[in-house]
């Protein structure tokens, strides 16, 4: 009897044990994402992986071999021209209906669109500018410049539907005109760049700047060996506004791959800067390097002794001088973000501004970057009411941050930037001399930044 006791208590035991194993197994495969439980090293193996090769780094722009993506190179001719046009401009359409009970996703333009282009938000009312955003870039920067696309369109350019340049000093690939198509509210245009302003000009001795080259690398100055690098600056300096593709326009937006805007637009900045009579525009501002512009000011001095009709009378020298014009502070406008007039650019004076610079050989001799160009340019031959600091456009390059000053102003354009990542009140920035240069007070908030 004892014996069958025992027994019983077995075979209890083992029934309740089963119970509790079906349990617990039944109750983990409930939990949500229980079968795709990771532990954390397979996590951040997973986070290397999302990210290996897809940051803003050396190998994105026409620049890329050596500018980390800061610029993008090209020059001007069509390559498809108005072959190249994206002629059917998307149009903006609501969703038909609420989505379908069925459906797992609250996103009411996710699956099938029919191929259409759809971006939430009605067009603005209200005329539009002779306008286009302008971005040079190389078919490797198709998911980098993706992300500035998307960034623009969303926070400004879906309610606006400007036009896009992209210029590349190859032919765009398949891949890169239909992603970047797809992802615009405009109409797209895609040109090649003439070899003759991709390149080294007649009168430069190659022996020469192969030296500087390798002076500028022994000595580890950025980008001082690279000759895409020269190549680039040199574009953005006297050539991008007369691409055919851009001889119709007005106004441009430079845009480089990888940035990121924190802040809605909810404006439109181009009919601003018309009614308001500004050529020229900017978020950030610095020092530049000394080691790459030794005779860059030698050479502005030649050309104001030179021209002294295109320098106008209330001028910016305040910005780029200490000392009333015999020396250069370095200061510059951060030119990977512009908004400017193309007229201005396309001017007798800034084109034999340009010429005089270009004929001294500093791109090449020296590393001139086309930032101090079109800001001195700006400085001298435009009145200073010209010029315009956008505080409201928040602006990420790599790897400066534009946050702007004044709490109230972030949350009324729904900013996800921290100020304290703000570059502008730092130490070596220049934007507080624009401020005190045009006597007028600095933005509510900026010595908490400080």
């Amino acid at each position: 009897m004892a014996g069958s006791t025992r027994y019983l208590r077995y075979i209890l035991f083992a029934f309740v044990a089963l119970v509790v194993i079906f349990f617990i197994s039944s109750s983990s495969s409930a939990v949500p994402g229980a079968d795709h439980l990771q532990s954390a090293t397979d996590l951040l193996k997973g986070q290397g992986s999302l990210w290996k090769g897809t940051g803003s780094s050396s190998s994105s722009s026409p620049a890329a071999d050596d500018a980390l993506g800061d610029k993008a190179a090209s020059d001007a001719k069509p390559i498809l021209d108005s072959g190249a046009v994206n002629s059917a401009v998307p149009q903006h359409t609501e969703a038909s209906s609420a989505p379908s009970q069925q459906s797992s996703s609250p996103n009411p333009y996710s699956g099938s669109l029919g191929g259409q282009n759809v971006l939430p938000g009605k067009p603005a009312p209200g005329e539009r500018m002779n306008a286009t955003f302008v971005t040079l870039a190389r078919n490797s920067d198709v998911w980098e410049i993706s992300r500035s696309i998307r960034q623009v369109e969303d926070r400004f350019n879906h309610n606006y539907n400007y036009d896009w340049v992209f210029l590349n000093d190859a032919d765009f690939d398949d891949t890169f005109i239909s992603v970047t198509t797809a992802l615009t509210s405009g109409r797209t245009r895609y040109g090649k760049i003439d070899s003759e302003h991709w390149g080294f000009p007649s009168f430069i001795d190659q022996e020469k700047a192969k030296k500087v080259r390798e002076d500028m690398h022994e000595r580890k100055i950025i980008y001082g060996d690279s000759i895409s690098y020269r190549h680039m600056c040199r574009y953005e300096s006297g050539f991008f506004f007369r691409h055919p593709l851009l001889l119709e326009y007005e106004w441009y937006w430079r845009v480089e791959p990888s940035i990121e805007l924190f802040c809605d637009v909810a404006y439109d900045p181009f009919k601003f800067m018309a009614d308001s009579k500004k050529k020229y525009s900017f978020v950030l501002s610095l020092y530049e390097y000394v080691e790459t512009i030794p005779t860059l000011w030698d050479s502005v001095k030649g050309f104001m002794k030179q021209h002294p009709e295109h320098i106008v009378e209330n001028n910016s020298m305040e910005f780029l001088s200490d000392d009333g014009g015999n020396t250069y502070n370095h200061c510059h406008f951060w030119s990977n973000f512009e908004i400017g007039n193309l007229n201005w650019l396309r001017s007798k004076a800034y084109v034999d501004f340009f010429d005089h610079l270009d004929q001294d050989g500093g791109f090449f001799y020296e590393r001139w970057g086309d930032a101090p160009v079109h800001s001195i340019a700006a400085g001298l031959m435009l009145d200073k009411s010209e010029i315009h600091f956008f505080n409201d456009i928040a602006y990420y390059h790599v790897p400066f941050t534009h946050c702007p000053t004044g709490e109230q102003t972030r949350l009324d354009l729904k900013c996800h930037c921290n100020p304290k990542d703000n570059f502008d009140w730092n130490g070596y920035s220049c934007t507080k001399r624009f401020f005190e240069m045009h006597k007028t007070p600095m933005p509510e908030g900026y010595e908490k930044e400080q």
